[in-house]
């Protein structure tokens, strides 16, 4: 990936033991300079696509559609905001049961609530009573006397099928079914599918996002600067 060839150069304090004296330096690449590439990225919202990261796909594929390049897999990256591809792209289908596997210990350990997520409940005036989605423990419920109005009925809105619910005091998970079990696996599935949803940069903006990126990242002048491209840090004691 070429993402790190257009970061500038630091010389930092070597702090290996058979240094020939205090002052010598190594040349490393200064990847704290991300943040103000981050800052650039946020006031450029309206040159990015919205995309889905297909499976198998990796940045250097995307870069080859989207740019007619290989090489460009580190803007499909800077765009996507990922700092750690490891751990923010998205595994394969076949990788990630396997993944679970290890993780969990056992497909019986992989099968068990992860946690619950409610179905929406409206009422029959069409107002939102309960919202779809929300993350509850299995004793979540929802006080049914402190909702009720004398001509409002309430309907559950399920995968199942909607229902009408009866008239009463309390609605529970357990009793009513207003929420569904997410298993660990079905979690980490869906973990997974967010990674897919990244931002692409638009390909009429590829080359002027490239110069800026050179330029962003470029050191101003300030007591350590050597050039551009090149600082120092402080004079440290390593010794202690």
């Amino acid at each position: 990936m070429a993402y790190f060839k257009h970061f500038p150069d630091i010389l930092y304090q070597s702090p290996l033991d058979n240094k020939n004296a205090t002052s010598d330096y190594i040349d490393i690449k200064n990847i704290f300079r991300r943040t103000k590439l981050k800052d650039y990225l946020k006031d450029s919202v309206s040159v990015f696509n919205k995309y889905i990261i297909e499976d198998g796909e990796r940045p250097d594929t995307i870069s080859e559609f989207l740019y007619g390049s290989p090489q460009y897999d580190f803007v499909v990256v800077l765009t996507a905001g990922i700092t750690n591809i490891n751990h923010q792209w998205p595994v394969q289908d076949f990788q990630l049961y396997d993944i679970a596997l290890s993780k969990y210990g056992s497909e019986t350990k992989m099968n068990e609530v992860h946690h619950h997520e409610t179905f929406e409940i409206i009422d029959s005036k069409g107002r939102q009573i309960l919202p779809p989605n929300l993350i509850v423990d299995a004793d979540f419920k929802i006080d049914g006397s402190a909702l009720r109005f004398p001509t409002n009925r309430f309907t559950l809105l399920s995968e199942a099928g909607n229902q009408q619910l009866d008239d009463k005091n309390e609605y529970t998970v357990t009793t009513d079914n207003i929420a569904r079990p997410v298993t660990n696996y079905e979690f980490e599935i869906n973990e997974n599918e967010k990674l897919r949803k990244i931002d692409v940069l638009q390909k009429g903006y590829l080359i002027t996002f490239v110069n800026d990126l050179r330029d962003i990242v470029r050191y101003d002048r300030h007591s350590r600067y050597i050039s551009g491209l090149l600082s120092s840090t402080e004079l440290t004691d390593l010794s202690t």
